[in-house]
């Protein structure tokens, strides 16, 4: 197991970062918003909580949420357009240290495409390099289901994409970070997981987190020290 001083190191010389997005590259978690906005928030936050805390399987709680959801295609890009995501603070300029170090940036999330996409937009991260489910709909716009393919709709999946990363283009040190569960559980194959609790704190992960912060600065500072 490295030591807070080796994670450091792998920090700051690796070929790429992958980031978590619900509460960790934006405020809020995507699929509480989609929910509230569509009048179900309070049955689905309380899933989302049990997805969180790894007490159900992260695939089987998507499929009951998104059942009770059922968001239509209209409904998807109002919320985007009337709730954007809000960017968590100090993201945009980590973001943008990593690229100029010539580091890859992915966004590795269990929440939406669409949403995730956007997000991605205002990052400068290009659109092959986001991971996330897609939700699927009818001709119609109609909600027609979720997208089962995608390694993010199953646990272990972030774990899985990491792996195709290295594979893909040989890199030598991937950085995972978020606040949840599922992104702990993908190091390895991560050389270092990275624990985040700006915007909220789960338990599981600040008790096992070897290094864990709570703003993006840290990181920056890291960075910054070379």
């Amino acid at each position: 197991m490295a030591s807070l001083l080796e994670m450091k190191e792998i920090f700051r010389s690796a070929d790429a970062v992958c980031f978590d997005v619900d509460s960790t590259v934006i405020r809020e978690e995507g699929i509480d918003e989609l929910a509230k906005f569509c009048g179900v928030g309070d049955a689905v936050a309380e899933m989302t909580r049990r997805a969180m805390g790894g007490t159900v399987t992260f695939k089987a709680a998507l499929t009951a949420r998104l059942g009770l959801i059922r968001p239509s295609y209209e409904q998807v890009q109002k919320l985007i357009s009337d709730n954007p995501p809000q960017l968590t603070p100090g993201i945009r300029e980590l973001v943008s240290r990593l690229h100029q170090r010539g580091v890859q940036v992915f966004l590795v999330s269990g929440g939406f495409q669409s949403i995730v996409e956007h997000v991605a937009a205002q990052l400068n991260i290009p659109t092959a390099n986001v991971f996330a489910n897609r939700i699927k709909f009818y001709f119609n716009g109609e909600y027609a289901g979720f997208d089962e393919t995608q390694p993010t709709a199953e646990s272990g999946g972030k774990g899985k994409v990491i792996t195709h990363l290295k594979e893909q283009f040989h890199f030598k040190k991937v950085v995972m970070i978020g606040d949840g569960a599922t992104d702990m559980e993908a190091c390895p194959p991560a050389d270092c997981f990275i624990g985040f609790g700006g915007n909220v704190i789960r338990k599981q992960v600040k008790e096992k987190a070897k290094w864990y912060i709570t703003h993006f600065d840290e990181l920056l500072k890291e960075l910054e020290e070379l």
